[in-house]
């Protein structure tokens, strides 16, 4: 059958997801988008140019499968009636109900609202891990409360039974061609790497408290701070490049998928501090190369690692982040095989068949 996938913000893992899931399917993958820019207005006019093109499409697609940036019902609205016997599904990337504010920012209703009248309007409703899903359904009763009347509360349990999980699709084994054949040398001091976002909502302020404590103690470690800087003046890395000075051995967003694959072989330790994340994909990406992981014991975290390994991985509060880094460092240990194989089915050959029979599932109408 013909899938469509409708983007109104085709940039970073949203992109990366599409095209991934487009190359591994068995069935015709076919992409709507717009430019990953404006998300506050490709939330509200994305559908808009969307709904243009696609009246214009020389083939009705099986199925539509957009993703939560995408007003479904403006969509759905514009393209009748061409789209009123192809079923519709939602992809939750993220969502406007629980993504945490900045600093200078404030909760925006009507984007957390388009969420939830799109996913009403679709046929069934995909998230991408059971942890965001979980979320979403807490939080959603409370925004429907916030108005006066006629609030749909009702709505809420039966658009939960047509919710389901699709964890992320990821492309882990292109990293395999870069894995390096001679082992690192143990006399190098261990490598801590930090590949996220360079926002508030990773919470680096935590990450680099640890490290100076650390620091203070004179144990040994070298970190790479690498991740997209979407600030233009990101102080705290600023700072943390000072204070550390010989220890940060790479700065700044790695261009090359090569390099940066490199650099994950040759990292030993991941650590995540973020206040949101739905699923995690940077560190999956890591625990595949070989890092033990040290993460939060909140958000999808918990998920990514075996239960068994949740004691040497997990911590709580800032703390435990800085108890957990120094267990590793001072009695460095090669990351089990168990690690690697639990995230190795978040590869799009193992998950690209459970989309597929999903979405034929939709089609079928179950």
């Amino acid at each position: 059958m013909q899938i469509l996938l409708v983007e109104p913000y085709d940039t970073g893992s949203h992109g990366v997801w599409m095209r991934g899931y487009q190359a591994h399917s068995v069935h015709d993958v076919r992409i709507l988008s717009l430019e990953g820019q404006f998300w506050q207005w490709r939330m509200q006019g994305g559908a808009v140019a969307l709904a243009e093109r696609f009246r214009a499409l020389d083939r009705l697609p099986d199925l539509i499968v957009a993703s939560d940036m995408l007003d479904l019902t403006t969509f759905l609205a514009l393209t009748r009636p061409l789209t009123a016997r192809i079923p519709a599904a939602i992809y939750f990337h993220e969502n406007q109900l629980t993504y945490p504010t900045g600093p200078r920012q404030k909760l925006q209703e009507h984007y957390a609202f388009i969420n939830y009248a799109s996913a009403l309007a679709a046929d069934a409703v995909f998230f991408n891990s059971a942890f965001h899903r979980d979320v979403f359904f807490e939080e959603l009763p409370r925004l429907l409360k916030h108005y006066p009347d006629h609030t749909g509360l009702h709505t809420v349990a039966p658009l939960r039974a047509r919710s389901h999980v699709l964890p992320v699709g990821l492309d882990l084994q292109r990293y395999d061609a870069h894995r390096p054949t001679a082992p690192r040398d143990p006399a190098h001091p261990p490598l801590i790497v930090w590949n996220h976002r360079w926002e508030y909502d990773k919470n680096p302020a935590a990450f680099f408290g640890a490290l100076y404590r650390l620091a203070e103690q004179d144990i040994p470690f070298e970190v790479a701070l690498v991740g997209e800087n979407v600030r233009q003046d990101p102080v705290e890395f600023e700072e943390a490049r000072r204070r550390l000075d010989a220890r940060v051995i790479r700065f700044g967003y790695v261009e090359s998928f090569a390099a940066y694959a490199r650099l994950l072989w040759e990292a030993d330790i991941i650590v995540s501090t973020a206040n949101q994340d739905f699923f995690g994909i940077s560190v999956v990406e890591a625990i595949y190369c070989g890092c033990w992981p040290v993460l939060p014991g909140r958000l999808n975290y918990p998920a990514l690692v075996p239960p068994a390994l949740h004691p040497r991985t997990i911590y709580k509060g800032q703390a435990g982040l800085t108890d957990c880094l120094r267990a590793h460092l001072t009695d460095p240990q090669p990351a089990p095989p168990a690690l690697r194989e639990h995230v190795a089915g978040f590869d799009w050959r193992a998950l690209a068949p459970q989309y597929d029979a999903a979405f034929e599932t939709v089609v079928a109408g179950g």
